[in-house]
């Protein structure tokens, strides 16, 4: 365990990259307090934890002031929590797009918007928005998870124009088809047709996406803000 490096928050930090994220900060010396509806950590390495919906603007506000409470200032945030609501356009129903982009988008910008100001204050701080490679490649049946996951990037970049200026970056992690269990719960089928699309010819795993986003929130990574990071094995391209 290196030094103490300050107080990283990641939502939906209790499995898949976020528990992976979480493990890799906390080795690295950050306080690490992970949020998740639930509030439980399901890992051994000791890190806080909280409730927090990411879609309710009072569970925000709760969440981070128990942080601050507790354990000082979120110097990282790493907005992870995510979900799905996968159905062709003429099938979605309005509260499908709606949990969606409030879950995926909005509660990021919210997050962001809550930390910020102690961040401005003491001139640093590190912003991770968790966004995907069908973000901008697209996906059809995930018209409302595409566009909430472009819309992280949209928000980054004006971010990064408003307070880069403070030493605060904030930037995009674009993950492929990384195994968790989202991808264990598909169909041999399925997956071996997925595969055919990754140039690397293999899933992801969760700790190499941690591993970007510790380059990310370090010291080595404070001259990168409001870019887009693909961990995708070369599906995307680079998009």
């Amino acid at each position: 365990m290196g030094k103490d490096l300050g107080v990283a928050f990641i939502t939906g930090g209790n499995r898949g990259i976020g528990a992976a994220t979480a493990q890799v900060l906390a080795v690295a010396g950050y306080q690490v307090v992970i949020g998740s509806r639930t509030g439980a950590v399901s890992s051994s390495y000791g890190v806080g934890s909280v409730r927090i919906d990411v879609s309710d603007a009072e569970s925000i506000e709760n969440a981070i002031s128990e942080i601050e409470t507790s354990f000082g200032p979120v110097e990282v945030l790493v907005a992870n929590a995510g979900i799905t609501r996968d159905s062709l356009l003429m099938r979605m129903s309005d509260a499908d797009i709606e949990e969606t982009i409030n879950t995926n988008l909005i509660g990021s910008i919210r997050l962001a918007r809550r930390v910020l100001r102690p961040m401005i204050k003491a001139k640093n701080g590190r912003i991770i928005f968790m966004s995907s490679v069908v973000g901008l490649l697209g996906s059809a049946g995930q018209v409302n998870y595409s566009a909430s996951k472009a819309g992280l990037v949209g928000a980054a970049r004006s971010l990064t124009r408003e307070v880069g200026s403070r030493g605060i970056t904030i930037n995009v992690v674009a993950p492929g088809f990384i195994n968790t269990d989202m991808t264990d719960a598909l169909d041999e089928s399925t997956k071996k047709a997925i595969l055919g699309t990754i140039p690397a010819g293999r899933y992801g795993e969760p700790n190499e996406v941690a591993q970007v986003i510790k380059f990310l929130v370090s010291e080595d990574g404070a001259y990168i803000s409001g870019a887009v990071i693909p961990v995708d094995g070369g599906l995307g391209m680079g998009h």
